[in-house]
């Protein structure tokens, strides 16, 4: 497909990511808080998940359901953060069209599938309380 009369021709490459910090001196207390709030949200879905598969009481439906939103969680906060510390480390603002793309794509990937546990989870309720035992 030949590009139209008049156009300049050029691609996006790369994207500049601005307005977290303007000031680059900030950037080191931006990287610890970040860090050490992914670390703690990290830490805190895999103790539930240790909690429900060591703890035979909990293999019922909504600890399954529960499990499983905490893996999606990490994967939501995993598929963010570590890029965002990267290029704070590295004190670049610049990201690559694919490497956007590529994280966008999997970031709404597991939100939509976050939707969907959410969904089944409230159905899961719904029916545990409107029909007991049935």
């Amino acid at each position: 497909m030949e590009p139209e009369a008049g156009t300049n021709k050029t691609a996006v490459a790369e994207f500049i990511l601005l307005g977290l910090v303007e000031t680059p001196e900030l950037w080191p207390v931006v990287f610890v808080l970040f860090l050490f709030a992914y670390l703690v949200t990290v830490g805190g879905n895999l103790s539930i998940l240790a909690a429900i598969i060591h703890e035979p009481k909990l293999h019922t439906p909504m600890y399954f359901f529960l499990g499983n939103l905490s893996v999606l969680d990490m994967g939501c906060i995993s598929v963010t953060v570590p890029s965002m510390l990267s290029r704070l480390l590295l004190r670049t603002q610049a990201i690559s069209y694919s490497a956007c793309l590529v994280q966008l794509f999997f970031f709404h990937l597991l939100v939509g599938v976050d939707c969907f546990l959410l969904t089944a989870m409230a159905y899961d309720r719904f029916l545990a309380i409107c029909r007991p035992l049935t």
